[in-house]
């Protein structure tokens, strides 16, 4: 039987460059009536926490729906991902398959104030900005950002449990593995370069 441990990620550092690098999670609450709430939102690392810590916002609408501070969440961050088709291992007998990184926060949020919910927006446009060559700030627009940030509620969240998982190829022959990651690379129908790269940095780390 397949030793899972082989997909697990549990490397601090590795599950904040996961969240910094896809920072659009669903939020996920189970109220224990109705239907489970589910929203869609930005999320940021604290780096200056001990462990692993986020912030992130979402309208105040839907933070009530969440009954948000009020239960424990799951927080899902979805890395790169993809189909792997039996013709990429180039031996058989295979079957299709979908290599991924993903990971799981569970906890319950903190709801922050007035302030520390515009330090969030700031932080998190900040965030997203930073790849531009001239970054946009949120402090351009002052009162119009502080008027909207009145609708959002930002939350904290220390997880008190992380499930971390990078289904990459690992349980293959390593030249197997590789004839995958290079088949993502290139230009087929099912290429996928982001996902080539994150098996390289598992089967080939430091090149």
């Amino acid at each position: 039987m397949l030793d899972q441990q082989i997909y697990a990620l549990t490397e601090p550092t590795e599950l904040r460059t996961l969240i910094e690098a896809h920072g659009w999670v669903t939020l996920v609450s189970a109220l224990g009536h109705g239907d489970p709430q589910i929203s869609h939102l930005p999320l940021i690392t604290e780096p200056d926490a001990d462990g692993l810590t986020v912030v992130g916002h979402l309208a105040r609408t839907d933070a009530l729906r969440h009954e948000l501070g009020a239960h424990d969440v799951a927080v899902v961050v979805e890395g790169p991902n993809g189909y792997i088709s039996p013709t990429m291992y180039q031996v058989g007998p295979h079957v299709p398959t979908w290599n991924f990184v993903v990971a799981h926060l569970y906890g319950r949020p903190t709801l922050l104030g007035e302030e520390e919910t515009y330090d969030v927006l700031r932080r998190t446009v900040d965030h997203f900005e930073a790849v531009r060559p001239r970054p946009w700030r949120l402090d351009s627009v002052t009162e119009y950002a502080r008027a909207l940030a009145g609708h959002t509620t930002a939350f904290r969240l220390r997880p008190s449990r992380v499930v971390g998982k990078r289904k990459l190829s690992q349980e293959e022959p390593r030249e197997v593995a590789l004839r995958v990651m290079d088949a993502l690379d290139g230009e087929t129908p099912h290429g996928n370069p982001a996902l080539a790269e994150a098996m390289r940095q598992v089967l080939v780390p430091g090149e």
